[in-house]
C-alpha cells in the first residue's frame, strides 16, 4: 500500500535535520547498527533505547516514511540514531566494507510477482553487499511474516553455503523472544494470530563474496526519491 503524501513534508524533515545524514560517519569509536527499511521507526527507536551505546542507522527509501520515523525519534530524545533517506543499492557507497557489527531487516517487500525476485532485499545479490559491509562475525538478521520470502531467504544463504545460527517460524513463542523490539507491522501482525519468521546468521572470518557490478561503490549512485 503506497502512503499517503504527508503535509508539509519537506517543512516537518527539515525541524528533524539532525536526525538525518546522507553520509554516515563510521569512526570506530562506537559498534554501528544498520536497519534496512526502516518503515516508521518504531524499531528503530527500540533499538537505540536498548542499545545506548551504539551509533544506529535507519534505511528508509520512501520519505514519508522518514518524517514521521524522524519526528518520532526526536519526540523521544534519541541522540545515537540517523536516518538515511535512500536505498540498498547505494550501501557500498555510503559504508566502508566491513564496518558494520550488525544489520537488520524487518518485513521485507515479498515482491512476488514473477520475475521480481532480484528485488528482494535477500537475494544473493544484497546478501553479498551485507556480507562484504559487516565485520567478522558481525550479524545479518532478518524478519517476516511471509513464509514464502523466509523459505526464499534459507535459499539464498544456502546459496553461499551459510546456515543460520539462530532459526524459528514462531518467534514470539521461541527462545528469542526474549529481547525481541517489535516492529509496528509486526505487533499488527501478532494481533492477528500470525507467526513470525526470523533468522539470524553470523558472518564467517574472511567471507567476501563478490559484489554484483551494479551494487558496486564504483558504479553510478541511484537516487533514493
Amino acid at each position: 500500500m503506497r502512503m499517503r503524501k504527508k503535509k508539509h513534508g519537506d517543512e516537518r524533515l527539515a525541524l528533524c535535520a539532525e536526525l538525518l545524514t546522507e553520509k554516515p560517519v563510521v569512526d570506530g569509536n562506537m559498534p554501528v547498527f544498520l536497519e534496512i527499511g526502516a518503515g516508521k521507526g518504531g524499531f528503530a527507536c527500540g533499538m537505540t533505547e536498548k542499545n545506548p551505546t551504539v551509533m544506529y542507522y535507519a534505511m528508509e527509501k520512501v520519505t514519508d516514511c522518514v518524517v514521521i520515523a524522524a519526528e518520532k525519534a526526536k519526540a523521544v530524545g534519541r541522540t545515537n540514531l540517523k536516518f538515511i533517506n535512500d536505498t540498498a543499492d547505494n550501501l557500498m557507497k555510503l559504508f566502508p566494507k566491513t564496518s558494520i557489527d550488525a544489520i537488520f531487516l524487518n518485513f521485507s517487500d515479498p515482491w512476488s510477482k514473477k520475475g521480481y525476485a532480484k528485488r528482494r532485499l535477500m537475494h544473493r545479490r544484497y546478501l553479498s553487499v551485507y556480507f562484504n559491509l559487516l565485520k567478522d562475525g558481525g550479524v545479518l538478521t532478518f524478519k517476516t511474516d511471509n513464509t514464502g520470502l523466509f523459505d526464499f531467504a534459507l535459499e539464498e544463504l544456502e546459496s553461499f553455503g551459510m546456515t543460520p545460527d539462530a532459526l524459528t517460524r514462531d518467534l514470539h513463542a521461541s527462545e528469542w523472544q526474549e529481547g525481541n523490539v517489535v516492529t509496528e507491522y509486526e505487533a499488527n501482525f501478532v494481533s492477528q494470530g500470525m507467526k513470525i519468521n526470523m533468522l539470524r546468521v553470523v558472518k564467517p572470518q574472511g567471507f567476501m563474496p563478490e559484489v554484483p557490478d551494479e551494487l558496486r561503490a564504483d558504479t553510478k549512485r541511484i537516487s533514493g526519491h
